[in-house]
Parts: structure tokens; sequence; C-alpha cells
């Protein structure tokens, strides 16, 4: 069984009576369904944010419940047959019967820190970002500079040209051409 609330818009021309004797319709479906019903508040009428069906204000009623899920496709096409009723919404409250507890969430699903799993695809992007290699190879390039006595660090026209690609990979520009990156990486490798 799981608690619902449903809001209720009457049309605003029923007289007390015809609008009691509504909401008591309702009800009884619920009951019948095999539910209970835990409120019944009525809000009086109210001026709505624009019109239904040329009607400018309703009657809400707000009413909380507990019934099995399946039962209410059922009292959902009741309310939509009626006249009476000009807009209904049933939304879940609680769910009472299949609450998970941490216990019953699979290993993969709760990390160790505590912190919500990131996205498959979003990791599987940054891993491929991370295992490119034409970042691994402009790292290289460094040391091999570093190496060969180079002036502080200033790269020449080659190794600009190489760093380049790294540099607009790095910040997320990069071409959906796939020949393109391998070229690249080729390029990378000779230097």
């Amino acid at each position: 069984m799981r608690r619902y609330e449903l809001m209720l818009l009457f049309r605003p021309d029923l007289e007390d009576d015809k609008l009691q004797s509504a909401v008591e319709k309702v009800t009884r479906a619920i009951v019948n369904a095999g539910g209970t019903l835990t409120k019944v508040s009525p809000w009086g009428k109210r001026r709505m944010a624009y019109d239904i069906q040329h009607f400018r204000e309703a009657s809400y009623f707000l009413l909380h419940f507990d019934i099995a899920p399946s039962a209410i496709r059922e009292l959902e096409r009741g309310m939509l047959i009626s006249e009476e009723i000009l807009r209904h919404l049933v939304t879940v409250l609680v769910d009472h019967g299949s609450a998970m507890s941490e216990e019953d969430i699979p290993p993969a699903a709760v990390p160790a820190d505590g912190e919500p799993a990131a996205q498959p695809a979003a990791a599987e992007a940054a891993e491929a970002a991370a295992e490119t290699p034409v970042a691994a190879d402009t790292s290289a390039e460094a040391d091999t500079d570093a190496d060969a006595g180079s002036d502080g660090g200033a790269a020449g026209p080659a190794e600009a040209d190489a760093a380049e690609p790294a540099a607009a990979e790095a910040a997320g520009e990069t071409d959906s051409d796939d020949s393109g990156q391998t070229e690249e990486a080729e390029q990378a490798v000779e230097a």
C-alpha cells in the first residue's frame, strides 16, 4: 500500500449538496478499490491561474489515502469521466511497502565515500581523455627538451604545433573526426 495525495478541482457552479455528493463518490471509489482515507480537507473556492472549461474559479479538495498502486489507474479513469471534476492530480506521498534500506542497494551503486556515483558516460569520457596518447606525448616532449638544455622551457615551432592539439583537447575542443586525432598523435610521436 502506498500513500497518495489527490487534489480535486470541482466546477464552481455546483451547489453544496452536489459538491458533497461528488466528493463522496470519489471517496467511495477509493474505499471500494481497497483503499483507506486518511484526510479529506476542503480548501473552498479559489481563483485559478487560467480558465478551465470557461471557468475562472474552482472548488478545491485535498484527499490523502492509502491504496495499492494498481488501483490508481481505475480511479483516475473514473475521475476523467466525471463532469463535476475540472482537474485532478494524484501524487505519491510515501511508499510504505517497498522502502529500500542501504543494505538492499548493490555495492556498485553506493561509493565508499558516500557521494553519488558519477554518470557512466561521464566516467568513460574522463578515462578516455586521461588515456589519450597526445596528452602523454606532450609531457614526454617537455622531458626531452629539459634534457637537451633548451632555453628555460621555451618551445620551438614544431613543439608548439604538437602542444596546440593537446591544449584544445584539454579544453574540450576536440574534433569529432577520429582520423584527425590519430594524425595528431602520430605528429606528437614524431616530434
